[in-house]
C-alpha cells in the first residue's frame, strides 16, 4: 500500500519438546527477511500450544495517501515485478516427489518478493496494487473489482517459469508474492516493472487475449 515497512509484531505458539535449534532458526529467518526492508522485529507473545502457530501483524508508516485495490481507472497500463509461477511449478514438482530443478523448488519454499520495486512504485504514479499471492488474474481480479474497471491482459507479455505449461501456472499460480499494479497511461516504467496489459472501461473483470480464464487461481473459499 506504499508504506514504509516498520516493524513485525508476532505471537508464537509452540509445543514444550520443540528443538530450541528450530526455533532459533526460525527467530534467524524473520529477522533477516525484516532486515531487507529495514524493519525489526519488535514484540509479540510466546505461548505454549499443541501445535506450532504464527500470527504475524507487519507495521509500516505512509508519507502519503496509501495505494489500494481501487485506483485503478480505463487507460492505465497494467504490469508486474517479480517471479510468477515459479513457486506453483515448485510445488508440482514437490507434489510428485521431485527436488529439481532446485530453483523452483526453492521458489516455492522461500518467496523473495520485489519489495523495493513495489516501494519505488509510489515515485512512478502507481494508482493500485497489491501481491499476487493466488494467482495473478485471480488477484488482478480483485483490483478490477474494487476500481470498477476491465483489466485485458496479453498472456505473450506475461513472464512464465521454463517448465511445462508455465504460462499456465504463470497466470494462475500464488505464493511467489510478485506485485502487480496500474500505473497511468504516460507512465515511464523502470526494467523492473513489465506492462502485461490494459485497464479499460468494458465489463467488470479480468480477460486473457480477450477471453476469460476461469477462477483464474486460489480461491480459500470456493
Amino acid at each position: 500500500m506504499g508504506a514504509r515497512p516498520v516493524a513485525l509484531l508476532f505471537g508464537f505458539g509452540v509445543p514444550p519438546d520443540t528443538a530450541a535449534d528450530w526455533v532459533d532458526a526460525l527467530c534467524d529467518g524473520l529477522r533477516d527477511e525484516c532486515a531487507e526492508v529495514g524493519a525489526s522485529v519488535a514484540g509479540g507473545d510466546v505461548v505454549r500450544g499443541d501445535t506450532v502457530l504464527l500470527a504475524v501483524t507487519a507495521l509500516g508508516v505512509l508519507d502519503g495517501p496509501a495505494i489500494t485495490r481501487s485506483g485503478a481507472r480505463p487507460g492505465d497500463l497494467v504490469a508486474i515485478s517479480g517471479r510468477l509461477g515459479h513457486a506453483a511449478a515448485g510445488v508440482e514438482l514437490l507434489s510428485r516427489g521431485l527436488r529439481e530443478p532446485a530453483d523452483l523448488v526453492a521458489a516455492h519454499r522461500r518467496p523473495r518478493p520485489p519489495y523495493q520495486a513495489a516501494l519505488r512504485a509510489v515515485s512512478l504514479g502507481v494508482t493500485a496494487m497489491l501481491d499476487v499471492s493466488d494467482g495473478l488474474v485471480q488477484d488482478l481480479g480483485h483490483i478490477a473489482e474494487a476500481s470498477g474497471v476491465r483489466i485485458e491482459i496479453d498472456s505473450a507479455g506475461v513472464p512464465a517459469p521454463p517448465v511445462p505449461e508455465g504460462r499456465r501456472l504463470a497466470l494462475t499460480g500464488g505464493d511467489d508474492h510478485a506485485f502487480a499494479a496500474t500505473f497511468p497511461p504516460d507512465a515511464v516504467l523502470p526494467a523492473e516493472w513489465q506492462v502485461i496489459g490494459r485497464v479499460t472501461a468494458g465489463p467488470v473483470g479480468v480477460v486473457v487475449d480477450g477471453r476469460s480464464y476461469g477462477s483464474g487461481g486460489w480461491d480459500h473459499f470456493r
